[in-house]
């Protein structure tokens, strides 16, 4: 029997206690296993650079240079990024809602439960569903930065992709959407590439940010 490697995590955080915590609770799990830690951004990008992760999860408030700009900096200097998680300590930072827009995968809070801890983390390495949905649909609708008119990737989405993007904004796996839209998985799939180009978006956070900041969750 084939067992998949075990996920590969880095730990930024500028207090060491966080960090030993983390540390302590992944650990403790067979299928993850965290290869390296950060007290800064600047470090951060140093060793996620050199360690390669599959997954980091971000203090927002760091020395030198933030969790913001530090998730900026891997997203476009590595190919391959991994994906990052925020891990902040209030759910409405404005903090937050920049590093989703800067290309976070999601965010979780520093008082979160072990057992909420080791499935954001296991659900943003081996799944394509969104992290937190109804809390990333909070912090949009609070946040977003309306445009004054709408975007022109709004008219350019068919009417079955508009569908797939409203049904991403809640939260929906491709297999789920697909039996909510009796298709096919292949085809939601496609829908969803599809959708990430026109709104030229990286993943399936990054795209409901733009939906609600174009004021799309609002039309019909």
């Amino acid at each position: 029997m084939t067992t998949c490697p075990p996920v590969r995590i880095v730990l930024a955080d500028d207090e060491r206690m966080v960090r030993s915590a983390l540390r302590a609770i992944l650990s403790a799990e067979p299928d993850l296993e965290v290869v390296g830690e950060a007290a800064t951004g600047a470090e951060a990008v140093s060793v996620v650079r050199e360690l390669r992760p599959d997954v980091v999860l971000m203090d927002v408030r760091m020395p030198e240079i933030d969790g913001i700009r530090a998730t900026e900096q891997i997203l476009a200097t590595l190919d391959d990024p991994p994906r990052i998680v925020v891990v902040t300590t209030f759910e409405n930072d404005s903090y937050v809602y920049d590093a989703l827009r800067a290309g976070a995968a999601g965010f979780l809070l520093k008082r979160s439960d072990a057992d909420a801890l080791v499935q954001a983390v296991r659900l943003v390495s081996h799944t394509d569903t969104l992290l937190f949905p109804a809390a990333v649909r909070a912090l949009a609708a609070e946040h977003a930065r309306a445009y004054p008119t709408p975007p022109p990737w709004v008219a350019r989405l068919t009417g079955r992709e508009s569908d797939v993007l409203r049904l991403m904004a809640q939260g929906l796996t491709n297999a789920e959407i697909a039996r909510r839209m009796e298709v096919g998985p292949a085809t939601v799939k496609s829908h969803v590439a599809a959708v990430l180009a026109k709104t030229g978006t990286r993943d399936r956070t990054q795209a409901v940010i733009a939906a609600y900041e174009a004021g799309f969750m609002n039309a019909r």
